[in-house]
């Protein structure tokens, strides 16, 4: 098959796929292309909202609709490496015996992330870059596909821990989900109300996820557009020689190149879901902001003149 004819394909099933989630999420459009995006180009998603906004619910049916395999681990303080990764017991003959964590399941949600301390949180960091974990000195590979899609509180800051930058960058996406439209409300509950259960279809096989992330790859990229989006995150840096006066007034920390590379790589599935056969500068424009935000530390001043992340990354278009 042409990677045309794949990309005409994919176009088709992703409307289908949205049609399905639509089922049982209403509204938050922006958050499910976003987050379906990042499954297509192999990448892992942090949701930041407030609770009740159904970021579980989302997660599960989106999971359900691709046809992988779901787990959900509960983020406590309590919470040890071996809770999620698995650990080695002995079995009646006096031999280990590895039984799997969690982890060892297609998509991971690991609900409220920054409620467990960062000796649990950094056990996710080699199974979110190397597909695979190390328990006792043994490797084991992670089912393929794989993501970690992490819910975050951004109000109770009670009993949380900051998640570290080493791990906030290992997220392709940050994406914040709003209440809902007073019409999307009460479509929200009348349809969580009722008898009725709708059920969601299977459109795609772990397989074929995997073909798409192969087919995003392929999509060529003219060289102004790689350049356009490396000389934005460049931007984001205040001590760089890009970086405009609004970053060098607000920003402490710029993004670092895994963002370029993120930034490329989303480009291409927006293009590629939109029907286009390689990205230009509006797709690079069109996820800036999900996988900027996460990259870059505002400073005092920002906090104090109420200027947002989203605000100085839009200015750099």
């Amino acid at each position: 098959m042409s990677e045309v004819t794949a990309v005409d394909n994919l176009v088709k099933k992703y409307a289908q796929l949205q049609q399905e989630i639509g089922k049982v999420i209403i509204g938050q459009n922006e958050a499910v292309n976003f987050t379906l995006l990042s499954i297509f180009c192999g990448g892992h998603s942090l949701l930041i909202g407030v609770p009740g906004l159904a970021k579980t619910l989302l997660v599960n049916t989106i999971s359900n609709s691709l046809g992988l395999g779901f787990n959900r681990i509960q983020f406590t303080p309590d919470l040890m490496p071996s809770d999620i990764l698995g650990s080695e017991i002995l079995d009646e003959t006096r031999k280990f015996k590895f039984i799997k964590g969690p982890i060892f399941s297609n998509i991971i949600l690991a609900d409220e992330i920054n409620r467990t301390p960062p000796k649990t949180q950094a056990a996710l960091l080699e199974a979110m870059q190397e597909r695979s974990v190390t328990i006792a000195g043994n490797h084991y590979k992670l089912d393929l596909p794989f993501f970690v899609l992490a819910t975050q509180n951004p109000i109770e800051q009670e009993g949380t821990y900051p998640l570290p930058e080493a791990q906030l960058d290992r997220f392709m996406f940050s994406i914040n989900l709003d209440y809902p439209s007073f019409e999307e409300e009460v479509e929200v509950v009348k349809s969580t109300t009722s008898i009725n259960e709708q059920k969601v279809n299977s459109l795609f096989s772990p397989s074929e996820i995997i073909e798409i992330q192969k087919l995003i790859r392929k999509i060529p990229v003219a060289d102004n557009v790689i350049e356009y989006a490396v000389s934005l995150v460049g931007k984001t840096r205040p001590n760089s020689n890009l970086a405009t006066d609004m970053v060098k007034k607000y920003i402490d920390w710029g993004a670092g190149p895994r963002a370029s590379q993120n930034l490329i790589l989303a480009a291409k599935a927006h293009a590629a879901v939109n029907g286009k056969y390689s990205p230009d500068i509006e797709d690079v424009q069109a996820i800036a902001v999900p996988i900027l935000s996460h990259r870059v530390v505002k400073n005092y001043k920002a906090e104090a003149e109420g200027i947002t992340i989203k605000e100085i990354i839009t200015s750099l278009f």
